[in-house]
This record gives C-alpha cells, sequence and structure tokens, in this order.
C-alpha cells in the first residue's frame, strides 16, 4: 500500500507542476482575462489536489 501512494503523491505532484506549466505556457498567448481565469481554475485544482493528497497520507 505504501508504494501505491507513493505513487499517487508522484502523480499529484505531477499533476500539479504540468498544470502550472501550462497555465505559464499561454500567459504570452491569451487575453489577461482569459489568463486569470485559467490561473483561478489552477489553483482551485492545487487546493483540490493537496487535499486529496493529505487524505492519502493520513
Amino acid at each position: 500500500m505504501t508504494e501505491d501512494k507513493n505513487e499517487i503523491d508522484k502523480l499529484i505532484d505531477n499533476m500539479i507542476s504540468n498544470g502550472d506549466e501550462f497555465v505559464g505556457n499561454f500567459k504570452n498567448i491569451l487575453p489577461d482575462s482569459l489568463i486569470e481565469t485559467m490561473e483561478m481554475f489552477q489553483e482551485s485544482n492545487v487546493t483540490n489536489l493537496k487535499k486529496i493528497k493529505e487524505f492519502l497520507n493520513k
């Protein structure tokens, strides 16, 4: 089970970093209003992923 938790932790970390990179790649392309929306969505996503990670590590 510990190995599964480590894999899930890695997956969550990758999802967070890839999401941050994805939003960052669009900063120079999209209008500011869309970037703000994407950033808010990513922040919400990160918060939820961290909650999942915390729950799994109890």
